[in-house]
């Protein structure tokens, strides 16, 4: 029987990706990703409930990152597509840990969010001190008026058309 191992989400970036290489030249991109959820308490009071992700992607996706083809920071709206993997690991102080992972297939911005949700990414948007904006004219382009066709009188039923 076929199975399927298939997630998607949609979040804000935890913070910037990191890429690390490794000797035979592959790379490993990790960030983390929270999602939302808002409903009613049986107060009646709004609860918000975010959930951590832990993402991974290699190959293209690594690479691009890596090589800022990709410019990906946090707080960024992403659409995530991949599949879950749980895998263990031994720490430095010899404890055996538990870890679930996206391992990412597609991943992508969502609009133009930064300038709303960066204070970082707006100060790029701004002029330098002492910079004066070149002051810029607007003249209206000439066009020649053409009236539009009268309309036929909302009692004409059509009796004179050839077809």
């Amino acid at each position: 029987m076929a199975s399927l191992n298939k997630v998607m989400l949609i979040g804000r970036l935890g913070k910037d990706p990191e890429v690390v290489s490794f000797e035979n030249g592959n790379k490993k991109m990790s960030v983390s990703l929270a999602t939302s959820e808002r409903y009613r308490d049986r107060n009646g009071e709004w609860v918000e409930q975010t959930d951590w992700h832990n993402l991974v992607a290699w190959g293209n996706i690594a690479l691009d990152i890596a090589e800022k083809r990709r410019n990906y920071i946090k707080g960024d709206m992403m659409y995530v597509e991949g599949r879950l993997k749980a895998r263990q690991y031994v720490d430095a102080q010899n404890i055996t840990r538990y870890i679930t992972e996206i391992v990412v297939d597609k991943m992508m911005s969502i609009g133009n969010n930064r300038v709303q949700s960066n204070p970082a990414y707006t100060s790029y948007q701004q002029p330098a001190q002492g910079y004066q904006q070149p002051v810029q004219t607007y003249q209206q382009p000439v066009q020649s008026y053409q009236p539009l066709p009268e309309m036929p009188d909302p009692g004409y039923d059509g009796e004179d058309l050839p077809f």
